[in-house]
């Protein structure tokens, strides 16, 4: 039921309003007395909160409805209004026909996997707790989720910091979402904004939801051809953020993944960043200069989230776009990523001078379509083990060799098990990718 970051699927098939029905039912029956509930811009979502809401009250608890909110808002607010979890109504990046639902501890954490799979059991075996007549849940709305994300931010931030920030010019990209708190955070902190599609709109006009070098000409284009500093693009729930360098090209998040590790280890005096495996050796060699070291995590920012809550993280990071800061909250926060990019670019100057400082490597990516995705990886695997000595398999298969490394992982969604190569030459990345797509070519046979 759960993927690597909540439900998600297309409405009227995976994601129905029984489902989430079902969900608020689970979640008030697995113990939460009061919810906090939300939805990104997707007209699904406005059905989809009634029934998620209406299973909450109907296993007797309360639910604060935030209305349109970005992930990270809803993520704060559980805490700041006393609840025991959160419900979004959102497919993340997705297209405008998704939508799902993610669920949130008070912490900011997303649900680990004991509690998605107590989630799950509940539903599967309809073990729904439901109360009496007249001890059903009540429901009231609360319109201070923006403000409070907001300030939220601005109190992270030393004043030293925010006074070099006094000046700076941005472009915003909400790309037609909710994550207006960006623009808002930093006019307050003194940069100067340009907002693009900052009318929320869930089929998603202006651009797709999900922020890729692909989708971001506008605004590359407008922060290339004006004196911005840097751009920010959202995805459509704000959780995602993505970045362009002030000469209008688009940051790989690989490497924005490394510049924000090295400045957290760099802040702490050290510490251990949380990573997935398909992550590039790149933020290694960021880090390990400065005293810090990568965990590697499963794919997906659920598992980062797990990893972040040991006391020795001191940064979670996903190429996809979602950063943790563990102080602050174990949710992915476009808003707070946004103003630590900010804060980047005024303490330590031109971000396209911090993005070619940081050593890539050549990289390669593939997919092979299979039948029977389980028995492929099992073969593939056993392969692997026997040929060479460091391999992890937390998520899918990775071999470290000499040249660099190969992840084989199958597909959370599709039938595809997919290939990442990155090596020290273009010679030995092709190598290694080519390598792993016969093996999973031979495995299927």
């Amino acid at each position: 039921m759960f993927g690597t970051s909540g439900i998600r699927g297309p409405v009227g098939d995976a994601v129905t309003a029984d489902l989430a029905l079902d969900v608020g039912r689970a979640v008030a029956t697995d113990g939460a007395e009061t919810v906090v509930i939300g939805r990104d811009a997707r007209d699904s979502g406005r059905f989809l909160l009634d029934a998620a809401a209406a299973g909450c009250r109907e296993c007797g608890a309360d639910v604060i409805d935030l209305g349109l909110a970005a992930t990270p808002t809803l993520a704060r607010s559980i805490a700041r209004l006393d609840a025991d979890a959160g419900i979004v109504i959102t497919a993340s990046h997705n297209p405008p026909e998704d939508n799902g639902l993610k669920l949130w501890t008070p912490s900011g954490q997303a649900f680990d996997t004991d509690r998605r799979e107590r989630i799950t059991e509940i539903i599967e075996s309809e073990a729904y707790e439901y109360a009496p007549w007249d001890e059903s849940g009540t429901r009231r709305t609360d319109d201070h989720g923006d403000t409070a994300h907001s300030t939220a931010i601005r109190d992270a931030i030393s004043d030293d910091a925010v006074a070099t920030m006094d000046g700076l010019t941005a472009v915003v990209d909400v790309g037609n979402g909710v994550g207006s708190v960006t623009a808002r955070t930093l006019t307050t902190l003194g940069v100067s904004v340009t907002t693009l599609n900052a009318q929320p709109d869930g089929a998603f006009p202006g651009r797709p939801s999900e922020p890729t070098a692909e989708t971001l000409n506008t605004l590359c284009a407008q922060v290339g051809g004006t004196d911005a500093d840097f751009g920010i693009a959202h995805d459509g729930d704000a959780d995602r953020m993505v970045a362009v360098d002030e000469a209008g090209r688009f940051v790989p998040k690989d490497v924005l993944l490394a510049l924000f590790a090295r400045r957290a280890v760099v802040d702490a005096d050290g510490g251990v960043v949380a990573a997935p495996v398909d992550t590039s050796q790149c933020v290694d060699d960021a880090i390990e200069p400065v005293g810090g070291r990568v965990t590697r995590t499963k794919v997906g920012d659920v598992f980062v989230a797990e990893a972040a809550t040991r006391d020795e993280v001191v940064f979670g990071g996903e190429p996809s776009g979602a950063w943790i800061w563990p102080e602050e909250t174990l949710c992915p926060d476009g808003s707070l990523a946004a103003v630590k990019l900010a804060v980047m670019v005024a303490t330590e100057g031109s971000l396209a001078a911090q993005v070619d400082g940081v050593a890539t490597y050549p990289i390669r990516r593939d997919s092979v379509e299979v039948d029977d995705k389980d028995g492929v990886m099992e073969r593939v695997a056993d392969g692997l083990l026997a040929d060479y000595d460091d391999v992890t398999t937390i998520d899918g298969v990775r071999v470290e060799t000499d040249a660099g490394w190969v992840l084989i992982r199958p597909s959370g969604t599709q039938p595809l098990i997919r290939v990442t190569a990155e090596a020290d030459t273009d010679d030995a990345a092709d190598r290694l990718a080519a390598d792993a797509v016969e093996r999973i070519e031979a495995a299927r046979e």
